[in-house]
């Protein structure tokens, strides 16, 4: 009740605040589930998006190793389902895309193949091999960077 002072009381105050605190634990409840099925809903539809996905190196030439100058990641710039990205950027730390230099066309920098330990290689024509192997909807439309510089060192 009110006192003859016209202030409320300790109790009516406090049901008050429990009220309005009910209300926000209600309102947050129900915009975290509206931003939950709006996410959904996204990503049913047709995205782009880049992934940033590690890759490895393999089968280098006999007696040769490759320099630790090669990037560990690449940006894959893709386009697909909304889920299928999801999923894609969610396995991207555990299984990365290999790439074979007995199969990719590496070439010299330079015109003398005899005197040059530089080599690049254009990601670009790797993409059919690295949609093969991320075995997804998805679709590669571009790697960045576009060209990989390397150098093969002999090994003892």
């Amino acid at each position: 009740m009110i006192k003859k002072d016209l202030t409320r009381t300790d109790r009516h105050h406090k049901k008050g605040v429990n009220s309005v605190r009910e209300n926000i634990i209600v309102f947050a409840f129900f915009l975290f589930l509206s931003f939950v099925f709006w996410y959904l809903n996204s990503l049913s539809k047709d995205l782009e998006a880049d992934i940033r996905y590690p890759v490895t190196y393999i089968n280098p030439p006999k007696n040769k190793v490759v320099d630790e100058n090669l990037p560990s990641r690449l940006y894959l710039y893709m386009k697909g389902p909304g889920f299928s990205m999801l999923k894609l950027k969610m396995s991207g730390n555990r299984s990365p895309v290999v790439v074979d230099f007995s199969k990719v066309p590496y070439k010299p920098l330079h015109d003398d193949e005899s005197s040059s330990t530089t080599y690049y290689l254009i990601t670009s024509g790797m993409i059919p091999d690295l949609n093969s192997q991320l075995k997804s909807i998805c679709k590669i439309s571009a790697v960045k960077p576009d060209t990989l510089f390397f150098t093969f060192n002999q090994t003892e």
